[in-house]
């Protein structure tokens, strides 16, 4: 199970630190906090591992 995804200098996100609690993880923010670019990060990851 993912615990956490830290982001650093991806697209306009300079640093982002996200824990993963057991149950359900909800990510909000303004527009242009970065939610959709942490989810693409989240898809690269998972690309990547397989």
């Amino acid at each position: 199970m993912l615990a956490q995804l830290t982001i650093s200098n991806f697209a306009i996100v300079r640093e982002l630190e996200i824990d993963f609690h057991s149950g359900m993880t909800v990510i909000t923010g303004e527009t242009g906090a970065g939610k959709s670019i942490a989810i693409d990060a989240l898809g690269l990851l998972s690309r990547w591992s397989r």
